[in-house]
C-alpha cells in the first residue's frame, strides 16, 4: 500500500492537476469537494487539512458502501431512483473545485442489478453535470481524480497488491521526489503535439489494425486536448468528433468493467455515425443495453491516442482511468462511446449552446464509454489539401 510520503506526494499532484484543469486561478475561500471511497480516507484526511491550511473551504463526503449501493439499485422506487437531494444543485451551482479518490471494495457487485436501473439514475445525474460543465467553460470550476489501490482492483487486474500498487506510483511519479516537476514536463511535451495536430486541416483520421478500419471526421471547430490535469495518470490526446461522419469498424482488445459488469472483445460496426452491428465476446447482451439507454449512447463522443513514451503503464489495471493510458509496447487508442467533451471546441466555449452543439455535431448522452485498443496500428490524417500523412505509428505520435 501507499507510504505517507508517498500519499503527501500524491496529494501534491492532485493539487497541481486541480489548479492546472482550471483556466482561472483559485482563490481564498473557494469550494472544493472530496469524494472518496473508504479504503482512502487517509489520503482524503491529508487533502482536507491541505485545504484548511490554504484557507478554502473543503467539503467531504464518502461515497456509499458497496451494501448501500447495492440496497439502493434493490430497493428503489423510480422516484427514489431518480432524486437528487435538496441543496445539490445549490452546491454544484457554487463549487470551485471536486477532487476523486476511487479506492472500490467492489467493481462486480452490481453485476446482477438491471442496467436500465442504473442507466436511469445516470440519466437523472445529467443536471449536474451540465451545471458543473458550464462552470468548467467558464473558468470557475475545475476537477481531477486519481486511483488508490485496493485487493479489489488488484484482484480483478489479476495482479498481486504490491504489483498494482507498484504500477500506479510509477504512472504518477510518487517514486520521485519531485513529481509535479515530472508532471510539468509531460504536461510541456504534450503541449508541443497537440499544437501540431490542432494546425492541421483534417478532413478524415484513418485508423488501421489487425481489428480495425476506422475513419473518425474530426468535424469544424475541434481541437485537441489532453494531459491537463483532470485525471491522475492521464497521457491521452483527444478531441470529440464528429458523430455524424465516423463509419468502419473498431474492436476493444482490452476488457471493460461497467457497472459491476466485466466485459470482453467489444466489436462495433458505425454506419452514418451509429453503431449499427454491436458484439462482445463476454457481454454482449450488456453492451446492446448500455447502448439504448438513451439517443446518443450508441454514438461516438470521443477519439483518444495515447504515446507510450509518456505512459509507464504496462499491464492491465481493470480501471478505465488506467487502461485508457496504457503505454506498454504500442501505446493505444480507444473511443467512447456517449457523450462528448464540450472543451474540444475551438471557439469560445461559453457560446457553445446546445443548438450550436448540435450543429456542430457534438454527441450528448448520459453514457460516456471508453474502450480500448492495444493493437500495434497506424493512424493517418486525410488534408482537405488532397494529402495524407502519419500522425501516429508504433505506439508513439510521429512528429
Amino acid at each position: 500500500m501507499l507510504n505517507d510520503r508517498q500519499m503527501e506526494r500524491y496529494a501534491d499532484v492532485l493539487w497541481w492537476g486541480l489548479c492546472t484543469a482550471r483556466t482561472s486561478p483559485f482563490k481564498k475561500d473557494d469550494i472544493v469537494l472530496i469524494r472518496y471511497h473508504r479504503p482512502a480516507i487517509r489520503l482524503a484526511e491529508i487533502l482536507y487539512a491541505r485545504l484548511l491550511a490554504g484557507g478554502y473551504h473543503p467539503v467531504q463526503r464518502m461515497r456509499p458502501t458497496t451494501m448501500m449501493e447495492r440496497q439502493f439499485y434493490l430497493l428503489s422506487t423510480n422516484r427514489q431512483l431518480v432524486f437528487l437531494p435538496p441543496g445539490e444543485k445549490e452546491l454544484m451551482s457554487r463549487l470551485n473545485g471536486s477532487i476523486f479518490l476511487y479506492a472500490p471494495e467492489s467493481i462486480t457487485h452490481l453485476s446482477d442489478i438491471d442496467p436500465g436501473k442504473i442507466g436511469k439514475a445516470a440519466v437523472a445525474q445529467k443536471d449536474l453535470r451540465d451545471i458543473l460543465n458550464r462552470r468548467e467553460a467558464c473558468g470557475t470550476f475545475s476537477w481531477t481524480l486519481c486511483v488508490y489501490p485496493t485487493a479489489e482492483l488488484a484482484g480483478q487486474a489479476g495482479l498481486p497488491l504490491d504489483d498494482y500498487t507498484r504500477q500506479i506510483i510509477s504512472a504518477c511519479f510518487l517514486n520521485k521526489t519531485a513529481p509535479v516537476g515530472e508532471w510539468q514536463r509531460v504536461y510541456g511535451n504534450a503541449q508541443s503535439i497537440k499544437k501540431w495536430l490542432n494546425s492541421l486541416n483534417v478532413e478524415y483520421f484513418h485508423v488501421e489494425s489487425r481489428n480495425i478500419d476506422l475513419e473518425v471526421t474530426p468535424g469544424a471547430k475541434r481541437q485537441w486536448i489532453g494531459i491537463s490535469g483532470r485525471n491522475i495518470p492521464s497521457f491521452e490526446i483527444f478531441l470529440s468528433p464528429d458523430w455524424r461522419g465516423i463509419r468502419g469498424k473498431y474492436y476493444a482488445d482490452q476488457p471493460s468493467y461497467r457497472s459491476g459488469n466485466r466485459v470482453e472483445g467489444i466489436r462495433l460496426e458505425f454506419k452514418n455515425g451509429r453503431a449499427t452491428v454491436i458484439g462482445a465476446d463476454v457481454g454482449e447482451d450488456f453492451v446492446n443495453k448500455q447502448l439504448k439507454i438513451d439517443k446518443g449512447a450508441d454514438k461516438l463522443g470521443e477519439f483518444s491516442l495515447t504515446d507510450k513514451r509518456f505512459s509507464r503503464i504496462d499491464k492491465f489495471m481493470a480501471n478505465t482511468l488506467y487502461d485508457e493510458n496504457y503505454g506498454g509496447k504500442n501505446g493505444n487508442c480507444h473511443i467512447a462511446l456517449g457523450s462528448s467533451y464540450s472543451n474540444t471546441y475551438a471557439g469560445d466555449s461559453k457560446k457553445l449552446t446546445r443548438g450550436r452543439k448540435r450543429d456542430l455535431g457534438f454527441n450528448e448522452s448520459a453514457l460516456h464509454w471508453d474502450l480500448v485498443n492495444t493493437e500495434k496500428k497506424r493512424v493517418t490524417a486525410h488534408l482537405k489539401s488532397g494529402e495524407t500523412i502519419t500522425i501516429y505509428e508504433n505506439g508513439c505520435f510521429v512528429k
